[in-house]
């Protein structure tokens, strides 16, 4: 396992304030933030934050966070990208008045899955993905119990991408996230 430092990233797009205290970053999002590709909505959001590092074939990258989450939209996780209309967002998302785990995969136009989550309201989160030969794995709970699977997609290992925390309020002003840790780790060896 490797520590990554909150200064070894560099942001897609910059945050309204980061403050680094006690080891955690605190990031406060700009109103209307968010990442989204077309589907559904017509509309292309391309103003999310996101901290990123090179991401290698056969590591994981996690990510630790607070969902203090209250309004339409709140989210954070883990974000991966390998160009600007093809990327993934991984992790928890306020929405329709509970917490819901989720992914949003896009390559050109969106695709989003969710499930409800409402016991994870204010817990701390560890979001994992595993980076195989051919695939992205997806996994998250709260920290210390077992992770559960959210989604499996496909990612060639000759893609160069990127990956690191994100934080969103595609809603509203004033939201703030502790993130607690962002680490490498060993890719997960199996799916099951």
């Amino acid at each position: 396992m490797t520590d990554i430092a909150w200064s070894d990233g560099r942001w897609t797009h910059p945050p309204a304030g980061v403050v680094e205290e006690r080891g955690d970053l605190v990031v406060a999002a700009v109103e209307g933030s968010d990442a989204w590709r077309i589907t559904s909505y017509g509309f292309v959001h391309d103003s999310e934050h996101a901290l990123l590092a090179p991401f290698a074939v056969g590591t994981a990258v996690e990510v630790e966070f607070t969902a203090a989450f209250s309004e339409q939209f709140d989210q954070a996780g883990v974000f991966v990208r390998v160009s600007d209309d093809r990327w993934v967002k991984a992790g928890v998302e306020f929405a329709d008045g509970r917490p819901q785990v989720g992914a949003v995969v896009t390559d050109g136009m969106s695709d989003w899955s969710l499930a409800p989550v409402p016991e994870w309201a204010d817990r701390r989160i560890l979001v994992r993905v595993s980076r195989g030969v051919d695939a992205l794995t997806v996994r998250a709970g709260i920290v210390g119990a077992a992770l559960q699977l959210v989604r499996v997609l496909p990612l060639p290992a000759e893609v160069s991408a990127e990956a690191g925390p994100f934080v969103c309020a595609p809603t509203r002003a004033g939201l703030v996230v502790r993130l607690h840790a962002w680490r490498v780790v060993e890719a997960d060896g199996a799916l099951h």
